[in-house]
């Protein structure tokens, strides 16, 4: 598996291994402006590869550097779970962003058992303000 620090990925191949893991249906993925948007606006973009070079794991992180770093994306192809991706993405990460910041993430429900599996501590206050709808019905 080749791992790589890759700010200049496409949204197109965002979108691609978003499909192919479970994280599609939790990301706007028929919006392709506001995927480019994620994509470049994020701090750090981490992505894994094949021997081939195909995509088949992002990690995608927003972070002052210093005390926090919020961990948005963690997509592994399906069928390429359970190798050890995923808790290399997010050791990738974390060691970019720094190591000495507290790295955050909200789990998808199909996730939620693997974090505790490679480490991490679940913290119990996450509060959110979701979206808010404009005029259209759409989300802004």
């Amino acid at each position: 598996m080749q791992y790589a620090i890759d700010a200049s990925l496409s949204a197109g191949e965002f979108v691609d291994v978003l499909r192919r893991s479970t994280l599609a249906e939790r990301r706007p993925v028929d919006d392709i402006a506001k995927i480019s948007k994620m994509l470049a606006n994020a701090d750090v973009v981490v992505t894994a590869r094949d021997v081939d070079g195909m995509l088949v794991g992002i990690a995608r992180a927003i972070t002052d550097y210093a005390y926090c770093t919020y961990l948005s994306d963690l997509a592994v192809d399906v069928s390429f779970q359970g190798k050890g991706i995923g808790r290399e993405l997010i050791r990738i990460t974390h060691g970019h962003a720094g190591i000495d910041t507290r790295l955050i993430l909200l789990a998808a429900p199909a996730a939620v058992s693997y974090y505790p599996h490679i480490g991490m501590q679940k913290h119990e206050s996450c509060w959110m303000i979701p979206p808010q709808e404009n005029e259209s019905g759409a989300e802004s």
